[in-house]
């Protein structure tokens, strides 16, 4: 009697403040209920990141470090990353309108022999501003050899411009969800919990399609849940 193999999934994450780890936590829990094998991968930079940043200078000044694309050197991959997998997950928060500096460190060192010829989705926890983010990981990976299949976008749900206002203060030391002003606009920082519980419905759905071979690409990641109010889907920008 034949069997099906078990499909394996590889997630490659950085989370600073934990709204990414969050996201994946659910995400993997709907990838293994669909019989998929997920092996996750944490980058860890060599110093460590203090979060909150502490200060409205020291805020301002990663903003514009980040802009331009600032690497954060990070550890070495464990041995669990080796082998082949049918799908990568590259998942991180966007920092200044790029991908982290962490995740850029691991494309620069480890892209073309970890990524070539592989299939990556890529999961996005940003304010709200992840267009250039996706532009630019996308170029990245094309030239490790890599295909960007689809992606998944979670913004935090406040609107503008309260949610820049609050992210900024938040990154900065304060607690703006605790002001009797702002916190009217603003109630919390992240993600909240329909939207996990979105990636989670997600990654039963990833699962599926894994198992029965059907295009990634045809996945439809766009609701109101995860990318916020009409925005495009990932692939057409």
């Amino acid at each position: 009697m034949e069997t099906t193999a078990v499909k394996k999934v590889l997630i490659i994450c950085y989370s600073l403040s934990g709204q990414t780890s969050n996201l994946l936590a659910r995400l993997t829990n709907g990838l293994e209920c669909a019989g998929v094998s997920v092996t996750i991968e944490r980058l860890r930079p060599r110093k460590p990141l203090r979060f909150p940043f502490g200060s409205i200078r020291a805020t301002v000044a990663m903003m514009v470090l980040t802009f331009f694309r600032k690497r954060i050197p990070i550890a070495p991959l464990s041995d669990k990353c080796q082998g082949r997998f049918d799908l990568m997950i590259l998942a991180g928060p966007t920092w200044s309108y790029q991908p982290s500096g962490p995740v850029l460190s691991l494309l620069d060192r480890d892209g073309s022999t970890l990524l070539a010829n592989q299939r990556v989705i890529s999961l996005i926890s940003c304010r709200g501003y992840w267009r250039m983010h996706l532009f630019g990981l996308r170029a990245l990976l094309k030239k490790k050899g890599a295909s960007l299949v689809n992606c998944m976008v979670f913004t935090h749900p406040s609107r503008e411009p309260w949610r820049t206002i609050g992210v900024f203060l938040k990154l900065a030391g304060r607690s703006p969800e605790r002001s009797k002003f702002i916190g009217r606009y603003y109630p919390r920082y992240g993600h909240e919990k329909k939207q996990l519980e979105e990636a989670c419905r997600f990654g039963a759905m990833l699962g599926q399609a894994l198992t029965e071979g059907k295009d990634l690409a045809k996945l439809d990641f766009r609701t109101p849940l995860a990318i916020i109010r009409g925005s495009n889907h990932p692939q057409a920008d």
